[in-house]
């Protein structure tokens, strides 16, 4: 099932890294739907467990033909989220997807991986005024991220990764490198 969706033209502004409240009522409500395909997706029907619920799929900018996605499975907005043919997601997977997240084809993500997208203000008055920006996550085609791994906003994950369980992936991985520790560096 191949799904192209547009993202919403809110979410489209902030994609390049201004700074925006997330607390918005447009925002809320985006949100508010992708909650409800989530728990759509995490309540299928076990014999159905690991496709993707059709109200979930709708919500990404793209769902590639043979991907799989375990529940329970989170996601901010999924409307930035572009999934390629044959990935794998395992259960408790968490994408924050302020901003585009790619994952190319044949890519495998271990169980309760983390890729956030939101980078909240650092010095204390903006964070008390809900500022957030947000920045694009790429990973590339065929890489594979153990369990527990979190990457951050604007890393990119070059084609054939890997990237060891429990990972914090800081910044931006060669292709075919293989990545531990936190952060992650190369081995």
């Amino acid at each position: 099932m191949n799904i192209v969706n547009p993202p919403p033209a809110a979410l489209a502004e902030v994609a390049d890294g201004r700074w925006y409240s997330c607390l918005i009522a447009e925002f809320e409500a985006l949100r508010s739907i992708a909650r409800q395909a989530c728990w759509r997706h995490a309540t299928m029907d076990p014999a159905s467990r690991g496709s993707c619920a059709p109200e979930l799929a709708a919500l990404f900018a793209a769902f590639g033909d043979g991907s799989y996605i375990e529940a329970p499975f989170h996601v901010a907005y999924g409307r930035n989220i572009a999934i390629g043919d044959s990935v794998y997601m395992n259960t408790g997977c968490v994408i924050l997807d302020s901003a585009p997240v790619r994952i190319g084809r044949r890519t495998m993500l271990g169980p309760a991986v983390h890729i956030y997208c939101a980078d909240h203000a650092h010095g204390m008055e903006e964070r008390w005024r809900d500022l957030e920006r947000a920045l694009p996550v790429t990973l590339g085609e065929e890489v594979w991220i153990g369990g527990g791994a979190i990457i951050l906003p604007g890393v990119t994950v070059g084609d054939g990764a890997v990237v060891g369980a429990g990972a914090v992936v800081t910044r931006d991985v060669a292709p075919g490198a293989r990545v531990v520790g936190s952060p992650a560096r190369p081995i």
